[in-house]
């Protein structure tokens, strides 16, 4: 009887042991258990620090498409950005778990999944801070949740969404209820360290007319990140003599599109425009528009945002993507210096030895660096990480020295320039050209 006694005893701590490292660790200086976010969508729970975790820091991205190889190195980027740091803010010790947004099915964000994944960090305690998301049409999904989350809310960082109504309404360009029913707290819980379109928008329609184009047909993919750089891009090129043929959205579930470059033929345009997404049929898409319209360095150019900036826009368009014009905020890889290059050198001697860089790697460590420095300075509650999220001054970060308006924009320092830059694809992306837009162009693509 002793001895069953003792099994049982014994059997019994053993299974409260394996419940603990399930859940992920007990948390740091005798606090609450820190509990993981579900397997379903995330990780396990990632820490390398003295001690145990205090808090959570969880990044949702899609790690399933066309943006994968993206996606991946800024996962890569925020864990590096963790291990310089000791996987400390401050006082505290920060895990870190990331989560996926995309489905196999979709191979892409998908609407359910960012709910379900927006639920699961405002019901989790330990969660601090999220980094994402990639696409705006989730942000738009997740932000309210995380707005309203127990105990002021969940400060969320961004280094890729760039659809303006967001965080703010652009006339003509927004729904009357952006941004307003993202915040339905009354109060902002969302930064972003990119761009938004309304500078994007612009500096293509200067790049355009400086190639010659004279007559643009606009296309996008209907949701909320392509619609609203079309929308920025239609009123920028406007703005510079640029005659708009056509605004419409291509149907991303088309098996075909040769009927609708067949219509763009009819109007002459010399140009045309998508606003979208890579993940949305656009190799498609690219590929019927060479078969009808001929070679992208023809006699109908073309040009796309940072939704096809990527080397799967190539891989999956083969030759068809030759020619083409890609921009993205910032400055090329090559261009980075001071802390920047110091970073890349550092990606480059560690997760992400031998492989090409990406610019949003370094938007993900940059949102990573901001908010480990929020919630180092914060008295370690939500509310107060967000408080000191949109009271952060960064001085020469890896995107130089900015600060963040009300709304949650970043605002370059006195004399500093947003800088876009256009890429050509021949068998990779190769830089053209890195510019400012004007002022006056910027606005325009505003509606101002």
């Amino acid at each position: 009887m002793t001895t069953k006694k003792s099994v049982l005893a014994v059997l019994g701590l053993l299974v409260a042991a394996l419940a603990l490292v399930a859940a992920g660790c007990g948390g740091g200086d005798g606090g609450a258990e820190v509990v993981a976010l579900p397997s379903s969508s995330c990780t396990g729970l990632e820490y390398e620090g003295d001690g145990s975790p205090d808090y959570i820091i969880a990044s949702d991205l899609p790690l399933q498409g066309s943006s994968r190889t993206q996606t991946e190195q800024m996962t890569a980027a925020i864990r590096h950005e963790l291990g310089i740091r000791g996987w400390k803010a401050g006082d505290y010790n920060i895990a870190y778990q990331s989560c996926d947004d995309a489905t196999a099915q979709a191979a892409k964000w998908d609407s359910a999944k960012c709910s379900q994944n927006a639920n699961a960090y405002a019901a989790n305690d330990a969660v601090i801070a999220v980094i994402g998301t990639f696409n705006s049409g989730c942000a738009a999904i997740i932000i309210p949740v995380l707005n309203e989350a127990p105990d002021g809310g969940i400060a969320m960082m961004s280094p890729a969404n760039t659809y303006p109504c967001l965080t703010v309404n652009l006339p003509g360009g927004c729904e009357a209820t952006e941004p307003a029913k993202y915040y339905p707290a009354g109060t902002r819980n969302y930064a972003r360290v990119a761009p938004a379109d309304d500078y994007q928008g612009a500096f293509v329609a200067e790049f355009a007319q400086e190639q010659g184009t004279k007559k643009v047909y606009i296309l996008n993919d209907k949701e909320a990140y392509g619609l609203g750089v079309a929308t920025t891009f239609r009123k920028a090129a406007e703005s510079v003599g640029i005659e708009v043929a056509g605004f419409e959205a291509w149907d991303p579930k088309a098996s075909s599109y040769e009927a609708l470059f067949k219509k763009i033929e009819g109007t002459g345009a010399d140009a045309v425009f998508l606003g979208g997404l890579i993940d949305e049929n656009g190799a498609q898409v690219i590929k019927d528009k060479v078969a009808v319209l001929g070679p992208n360095d023809g006699a109908v150019k073309l040009y796309a945002p940072d939704g096809f900036t990527a080397q799967a826009t190539i891989d999956e368009t083969g030759p068809a993507s030759a020619g083409m014009y890609m921009s993205v905020a910032g400055v090329p890889i090559d261009a980075f210096t001071g802390a920047a290059k110091e970073y890349i050198d550092s990606l480059l001697a560690g997760p992400l030895a031998g492989k090409a860089i990406d610019p949003y790697a370094i938007y993900g460590g940059q949102a990573a660096a901001t908010l480990m420095d929020a919630i180092a300075a914060s008295d370690g509650t939500r509310a107060d990480v967000i408080t000191k999220l949109f009271a952060s001054d960064v001085q020469d970060g890896l995107l130089g020295t900015f600060t963040f308006s009300s709304d949650g924009d970043p605002v370059a320092s006195a004399g500093a320039t947003v800088a876009i830059t256009v890429y050509k694809a021949t068998d990779k992306l190769e830089t053209v050209t890195t510019i400012a837009p004007k002022q006056t162009t910027v606005d325009a693509a505003l509606g101002k």
